[in-house]
């Protein structure tokens, strides 16, 4: 793809330009589209597995493609859960990956929850600090919402405050509704699309419990109060399938056998 994988412009920007808000906000939702169309609108459902920045390829004219289906599963329509080992990326992965039992399409939904996070900050959600503490943006994020404070101070700090405050708010309620604890509680792709389209409307979300550990023991976390670079590197699957994200008033389609 032109323009490589999404991590390597929201994450990386050794040789990129910063992504403004109004981009940021159209590739979160092309992937939610994609991932829609893939979960709601194909013949079997698609649970793609392993949903983060990397697997978010980018054309011309930044118009998203989801990517890599290796470790994808199909779900006939008869069915609603499939019994699989754990795969995915640490960090995106949702916790009934964790406790064994069979998954939904509500994996996808957290991981892609967990990466809207990272579409905010322009960072990756945990890394550590030179003194071995743990930095977690999401538990940051959450209880920012949850208090109802200045969502701007989650904002990534190369963009200058410069976002829409309606959209970055969407953005944070669908984040924080995506990575609930319990499946049942998060938003369907189909639902979250309808958000970010501003259809519907995201009422104010609960602190998942996961994340309200750390609230109540902030001890053990270092929040997100300058930036920081990463020093990993980012690697384009140029070899990956693709899924564009469907929608009849952008030029982004999806192609997926359905």
């Amino acid at each position: 793809m032109p323009n490589g994988s999404l991590d390597y412009h929201l994450l990386y920007r050794k040789d990129s330009k910063t992504l403004d808000w109004k981009t940021r906000y159209q590739i979160a939702l092309g992937a939610a589209r994609g991932l829609a169309y893939l979960h709601e609108k194909c013949r079997d459902c698609i649970i793609h597995c392993d949903i983060k920045p990397e697997n978010i390829l980018l054309d011309a004219e930044f118009c998203p493609k989801v990517a890599d289906f290796g470790l994808a599963k199909l779900v006939d329509r008869d069915f609603s859960r499939v019994l699989t080992t754990m795969r995915g990326t640490r960090g995106y992965l949702a916790p009934e990956w964790i406790s064994g039992v069979a998954i939904t399409a509500k994996a996808d939904v957290y991981s892609y929850g967990m990466m809207l996070f990272e579409f905010v900050s322009g960072r990756r959600n945990s890394e550590l600090s030179d003194n071995g503490a743990i930095r977690f943006f999401p538990t940051w994020a959450a209880s920012k919402i949850a208090e109802g404070g200045d969502l701007l101070d989650l904002l990534d700090p190369n963009l200058e405050a410069n976002a829409d405050a309606e959209e970055l708010t969407e953005i944070c309620r669908v984040a924080c509704w995506c990575v609930q604890d319990d499946e049942t509680r998060r938003p369907s792709m189909g639902q979250v699309v309808q958000i970010l389209e501003g259809v519907l409307d995201a009422n104010l979300p609960p602190i998942p419990r996961a994340l309200q550990l750390f609230v109540d023991n902030p001890e053990h976390v270092v929040f997100f109060t300058e930036s920081s670079s990463s020093n990993q590197s980012s690697q384009t699957k140029s070899n990956a399938s693709t899924a564009s994200s469907q929608n009849q008033n952008s030029s982004s389609s999806t192609k997926s056998r359905s």
